[in-house]
């Protein structure tokens, strides 16, 4: 009984999921089918980073089906790979919780250090390239995390090869951002590994700590 519950509240996410990627798809079309296209094709980033808004509809969309998407996830990889671990969905929807504000606190305090060293301009396409190829990663997480609920066969496989692409993709968008900025970045290596350990590494394994110490 417990795996039918179990099921049926991921079904009941990943609908959510599939529902605001068509919502993000509705917002704007033409940007939709852009972003499908950014991991071949520089054209997404070049034309809509011009538009950027604090708050952008189209983005905070995709952005609510990565923090699903990467829940589901993260329940899956930790149940399989580490330790099984029973479905409850109040602590379900506090991991959803935990990794949107992890996501949105790295976010703000990234412009908040753009802001403190008046580089707003460069922080801002930055964040703008980095949070598009982390959207993007959300569609790969849906795609998974349906093998993952509805198959569930050569679970360890699946997950291993999922986070060799999101690794890919994220790669494929930092590579973007240096070779966009390395003029600016080379002369500044020492602060940029600063900047990638404790912004870029750092909260992630904060997140996994605090998952990891909750199921002990």
């Amino acid at each position: 009984m417990r795996d039918f519950i179990t099921h049926n509240w991921f079904t009941v996410f990943t609908v959510l999921s599939l529902a605001l990627i068509v919502a993000a798809k509705f917002v704007n079309t033409f940007r939709f089918n852009d972003f499908l296209l950014v991991v071949s094709n520089s054209k997404y980033l070049k034309i809509y980073s011009k538009d950027q808004k604090f708050i952008d509809v189209f983005d905070s969309f995709l952005f609510v089906n990565l923090a699903i998407g990467l829940s589901i996830f993260i329940y899956f990889f930790y149940s399989t790979l580490i330790s099984p671990l029973p479905f409850n969905l109040i602590d379900f929807v506090k991991l959803i919780f935990t990794v949107s504000t992890v996501i949105i606190i790295k976010t703000l305090l990234e412009r908040l250090i753009g802001s403190l060293f008046e580089i707003d301009d460069l922080i801002d396409n930055y964040l703008f390239q980095k949070t598009t190829f982390r959207n993007y990663s959300g569609l790969i997480l849906l795609a998974s995390n349906l093998y993952l609920i509805y198959v569930g066969t050569h679970m360890a496989i699946v997950l291993s090869v999922t986070v060799c692409l999101i690794c890919i993709v994220n790669f494929l968008g930092f590579f973007s951002s240096f070779k966009s900025y390395q003029k600016a970045l080379i002369p500044n290596f020492f602060y940029f590994l600063l900047y990638l350990c404790a912004l870029e590494i750092g909260p992630y394994v904060l997140l996994y700590k605090v998952i990891r110490d909750y199921n002990t």
